[in-house]
């Protein structure tokens, strides 16, 4: 947001913020969402890079489209060993990981 907007809301009593503070989160929840978007991020990106469609993501990672395309939207019922165990199938190796999460975060 730009300057004169966040000037012109506060000026008439609004209170700009973050969304962590909107929601009232916990510094670990906010890290625990950033990963997971980090981990989303990746999943998309490393599909992206092998010029797989969803539908042939899927079958490699021998899970459906509509799981992949949840994985890679950040949808909470999506698990963090999923995410994982996907990019591990899409060709992330373990050492690759501290460079992956560093990009996104």
């Amino acid at each position: 947001m730009d300057k004169e907007k966040r000037k012109r809301l506060e000026a008439k009593g609004w209170k700009v913020t973050s969304v962590a503070e909107f929601l009232e989160l916990t510094p670990e929840e906010e890290s625990l969402i950033e990963l997971r978007l980090a981990l989303s991020n990746a999943v998309k990106k490393h599909r992206l890079e092998a010029k797989l469609s969803q539908q042939e993501a899927a079958r490699l990672l021998n899970s459906s489209q509509s799981r992949i395309a949840k994985m890679e939207a950040g949808d909470a019922s999506v698990s963090l060993d999923l995410l994982i165990r996907s990019l591990l199938g899409l060709g992330v190796t373990a050492a690759d990981f501290p460079k992956l999460l560093e990009k996104n975060l």
